[in-house]
Formats: structure tokens, C-alpha cells, sequence
């Protein structure tokens, strides 16, 4: 699927996806410890927030939606009124260099090809001010496909790998690699990693 498919499945599968979502789970520790670590009134970016219940929603007012779906920024303005919605492709964010204090990035970035997470990481690196934090979450496999059927749609997953994720991190200028494991917003048990903008 190339961008412009991903962002219509995401279109179609919003509200499916918003429902299934539970609001609530473990991550809210790791986001609390996110935030213990950083400066007053932060700047944070939610990549891939989608509705915004459950990450965008428990980040600071003023913080910072993104999302490559029209109909997922639609339902975190109805969810998160206080935050800062923008459309766009986290291969290329539309923000200045070193503007940002924190990134979340939840079952985000494994819906772009593999082969591209290196720019990927390479545009949170950029958009981070030294000394920035970055909390996403860890693939546990390797994988490149599209299923069908998921949530009543289509959607596209693509992955390297834990260790060559953790590889790609440290090569785009992220140090202090920490993981660790709570409930995702799907129920279910993901390893999540803390990293830090050298």
C-alpha cells in the first residue's frame, strides 16, 4: 500500500479503531514518567494520535496531534479540544529543527515501509531539541504485509525487527535506550522503549 492508500484505509477505519481503543492501561506510567522528565510547559508531538483518547488526551494542554488521517484528526479535536491537530506524513513533519521536547509515537510508525524508518527516526532527531525524549513503541518481529480485514478494513504493517529498530534509534542520534512493557491501547502486552535526543 503507498501513502495515499494507508491514509484511506485510516480514513475508513477510524471510528472502528476509536471504539476498540480502550482509554485507559499501564502506558499512562510510562507517559507520566515522559513527562516527570521534562521542562515546564513542554512541547510535546503525538505522531499517529489518531482519536487522541488514549495518548493525546494524557499529554499537556497545548501538546501537539499528528496524523496522516483526515477522519482520525476529526475525532481527536472532538476528544482533545485543547490540542494542536496537523495533517501530515512523519517522513516529513512539517515542524522547525529543535522546536520539540518530547515525541510519542504509539503503533505508528510500523504503517511505513522498513526500509524508511531510518528517515523516520532521522525527522524525530531533527524536530527534537538536545536533550529530547522520544517514547514509542518497540516491534517485537520483523514483518512486511497487509491484513485484510483488520477492523473491517485493510491496513499495512511493516517492521525490521526489535534489534534493528533499536540499531536505527541509536544511528539517528538517540542514546539512553530504555524499554519496557505495559498494556497498549488495544489490551494487549507491548514492549514500549524510552530514548534520548544526544
Amino acid at each position: 500500500m503507498d501513502r495515499d492508500e494507508i491514509r484511506r484505509a485510516w480514513d475508513e477505519i477510524a471510528d472502528t479503531y476509536a471504539a476498540r481503543r480502550d482509554p485507559d492501561g499501564s502506558d499512562a506510567a510510562l507517559i507520566d514518567d515522559l513527562l516527570a522528565s521534562l521542562p515546564a510547559d513542554p512541547v510535546v508531538l503525538d505522531i499517529g494520535c489518531g482519536d487522541g483518547a488514549r495518548t493525546l488526551a494524557n499529554l499537556p494542554p497545548g501538546s501537539v496531534g499528528l496524523d496522516i488521517a483526515r477522519r482520525n484528526l476529526d475525532l481527536a479535536a472532538a476528544t482533545v479540544p485543547a490540542a494542536r491537530l496537523v495533517q501530515a506524513d512523519m517522513t516529513a513533519l512539517p515542524v522547525q529543527d529543535a522546536r520539540i521536547d518530547a515525541i510519542t509515537a504509539y503503533h505508528a510508525v510500523f504503517h511505513v515501509p522498513r526500509e524508511e524508518h531510518r528517515s523516520v527516526y532521522a525527522e524525530f532527531a531533527r524536530v527534537l531539541r538536545p536533550g529530547g525524549r522520544l517514547l514509542m513503541t518497540l516491534p517485537s518481529g520483523r514483518f512486511e504485509t497487509v491484513r485484510r480485514g483488520w477492523m473491517g478494513g485493510q491496513m499495512f504493517f511493516s517492521a525490521p525487527g526489535r534489534k534493528q529498530t533499536l540499531d536505527r534509534l541509536r544511528a539517528a542520534g538517540f542514546g539512553a535506550l530504555r524499554t519496557e512493557t505495559a498494556t497498549d491501547p488495544l489490551g494487549s502486552n507491548t514492549e514500549f522503549v524510552f530514548a534520548t535526543r544526544d
